[in-house]
């Protein structure tokens, strides 16, 4: 049976053409994409739409999937150390652990957000794609801490807008290698596809305006633990940022950590935690906010930091 989606377009895909930007969206090949449109199965505000347009932030996008087979979906997995902070009609949020994608992409076999929130009884909002269904904001899989899932279809649509005009209030810590100068500071700096490795992210001319502020907190020999609020939301922002700025994440041996400093820390990711989230509740319309610990492996790396003075 086919499978009718209707969402505005992310304004993260603005400016990509529909066969790359669909693909992504919905975990289908480009070909299959494609295809689709040449049926006359993608709309774009109520018009036909063609492989090769590119995608407008926020244009109306009706897109008629075909129909999957039940026994294809990946089944609920609980996941060890997700905990509950907070639960309503409308949403729940999570603290979410190390090692956890928000939810199923391409490439991914490991844990995610939405099948955990499954196997532990939660239902949560149908809207948006299949496999990202109640998902309005995402942590990268190395990236611990704090993420709101909506439960209902109002919900989902507030807190969508909300973040699109950026009245969530998301601060981030962080511990980077040396000391950033000035001691606090914005960073505003477009962010786009490495020109060279797809997996990675760059400061780049023409990419997303992507800014960032940030305030040292405390600092050590050899590095610094700050305070990080996002006023955009970019893939791996923060840690193309501050690499940027010669000072990457302790243990982001993706994009320039010292090795040795991350041995010295036994880190096996980058020193990245979320750890406050705030916002008007959906329901309500009160500001919530709600807040993490650090885990136990950047807890014993910053003490390895103050105890080498």
């Amino acid at each position: 049976m086919p499978d009718v989606r209707s969402m505005p377009v992310p304004d993260g895909l603005a400016g990509e053409r529909l066969d790359a930007g669909l693909s992504r969206l919905f975990g289908l090949s480009r070909n299959a994409v494609a295809d689709l449109a040449g049926d006359g199965a993608v709309l774009l505000d109520g018009s036909p739409a063609g492989k090769s347009e590119r995608l407008r932030a926020g244009a109306w996008l009706e897109i008629t999937l075909p129909g999957a087979d039940p026994a294809d979906a990946a089944p609920p997995e609980p996941v060890e150390g997700m905990r509950i902070v907070h639960d309503d009609d409308d949403l729940v949020v999570i603290d979410k652990p190390v090692g956890v994608a928000a939810h199923s992409s391409p490439g991914w076999t490991g844990p995610t957000v939405t099948r955990g929130l499954a196997a532990a009884g939660y239902s949560i909002a149908t809207s948006g794609a299949p496999e990202r269904q109640g998902i309005v904001h995402r942590l990268d899989a190395g990236t611990s801490g704090l993420m709101v899932v909506a439960k209902s279809e109002h919900a989902y649509s507030v807190l969508k807008q909300a973040f699109r005009d950026r009245t969530v209030e998301k601060t981030y810590n962080a511990v980077v290698q040396g000391h950033p100068d000035p001691l606090r500071g914005t960073i505003d700096a477009p962010i786009g596809r490495h020109p060279t490795h797809d997996y990675r992210w760059a400061v780049v001319a023409g990419g997303k305006a992507s800014v960032t502020h940030y305030e040292v907190v405390e600092a050590f020999r050899a590095a610094s633990l700050v305070e990080v609020h996002l006023e955009t939301g970019r893939t791996h922002q923060i840690r193309v940022h501050f690499s940027a700025l010669r000072h990457p994440c302790a243990g982001d041996s993706m994009y320039g950590a010292d090795p040795t400093l991350t041995a010295r820390l036994g880190l096996t990711r980058q020193w990245l935690h979320a750890v406050r989230l705030g916002f008007d509740h959906p329901g309500t319309g009160e500001w919530v906010e709600y807040a993490s610990e650090y885990p136990d492996d950047l807890a014993v790396a910053l003490e390895r930091l103050r105890d080498a003075g």
